[in-house]
């Protein structure tokens, strides 16, 4: 049963499948009204707090986007600047304090857990917008909610992850929606940034097929979505080994039109040269309409926990 109300969105652990194609639904019927430019108050009279303690484009003004289509409004900070977090105030009293003044609170924060820690000491809901190299749900749910509008659903399909897989909480937050799903996945990165083992040991023991190489060219025409990641210079205490690797995987269109011309490339955003701009214009590159999903799903997401569904 759907019934999210007042409840924490903080790993991609969390949903069943029927929960998960519930918030699809819900994402299709509000990318329509969207679409055709209905008015919507569902959260007229509530208030979302935005607390970005770490950089965002996407995740945040996709959130606040969300909120305001659906008649609420928003309070919050995008860095810690101008806050009590300057003065040295903890993160508990930080969210005991917003925790006055929200119904909803989103919060991306470097440190893995933070989210977790921040919902045993709020009344309010708490979505977590990204916990360090933890986890990322919601980016998991939209990229969900892309590869069923570009590809028709899951079921049957094979989905290359590549790039920093260790540090990626995007797709430790994907591999747990997709696990629900009779699909392939194949793990693409270099040793040092490959899958946590953990990880991709319980899927297997889930019954998932999972492959793992370093070699993106061999897993290409075997896929039907390719999900790139950038190597995340905040994750690496060692410059000199951030340099050794950023350059580690290149798509380029040529590559692309060589190997696997049908196959649909996906991106949490932002790329650095991981993504050659020349893909940009092929009509399977769905980063930028995977980025525009967020809203939906997050317009879904803000709904449900509130009750306002």
């Amino acid at each position: 049963m759907l019934d999210l109300k007042g409840q924490d969105i903080l790993d991609g652990a969390q949903f069943s499948r029927e929960q998960l194609e519930g918030i699809m639904r819900l994402a299709e019927d509000f990318r329509a009204q969207v679409r055709e430019k209905k008015p919507l108050d569902l959260m007229r009279g509530l208030v979302m707090a935005s607390l970005f303690f770490e950089p965002s484009t996407r995740t945040r003004l996709s959130f606040e986007t969300a909120m305001h289509r659906l008649g609420g409004s928003v309070i919050g900070f995008a860095s810690t600047e101008g806050t009590s977090v300057a003065k040295g105030e903890t993160l508990v009293d930080t969210i005991r304090t917003v925790d006055q003044y929200a119904d909803i609170i989103v919060m991306r924060h470097p440190q893995i857990g933070s989210a977790r820690e921040a919902a045993a000491v709020a009344q309010a809901p708490v979505i977590n917008g990204g916990d360090g190299a933890g986890q990322h749900p919601t980016q998991a749910l939209l990229d969900l909610f892309t590869i069923r509008s570009e590809c028709g659903g899951l079921d049957g399909r094979t989905i290359v992850l590549c790039g920093d897989l260790k540090n990626g909480r995007t797709v430790h937050a994907g591999v747990e929606l997709y696990k629900h799903y009779a699909c392939r996945l194949i793990f693409v990165a270099p040793e040092a940034l490959k899958m946590p083992p953990a990880i991709t040991e319980r899927l297997r023991q889930l019954g998932v097929p999972v492959e793992e190489t370093a070699d993106l060219a061999e897993a290409l025409p075997r896929a039907d979505v390719l999900y790139m990641t950038r190597i995340q210079r905040e994750r690496f205490a060692d410059p000199a080994e951030y340099e050794r690797l950023k350059d580690s995987y290149i798509l380029t269109r040529a590559m692309l039109e060589r190997l696997n011309p049908r196959l649909t490339v996906l991106h949490p955003l932002p790329r650095v040269n991981e993504i050659a701009t020349d893909v940009d214009s092929l009509p399977n590159a769905a980063y930028f309409r995977q980025a525009q999903n967020g809203v939906y799903v997050r317009m879904a997401l803000l709904a449900l926990v509130a009750g306002r569904l």
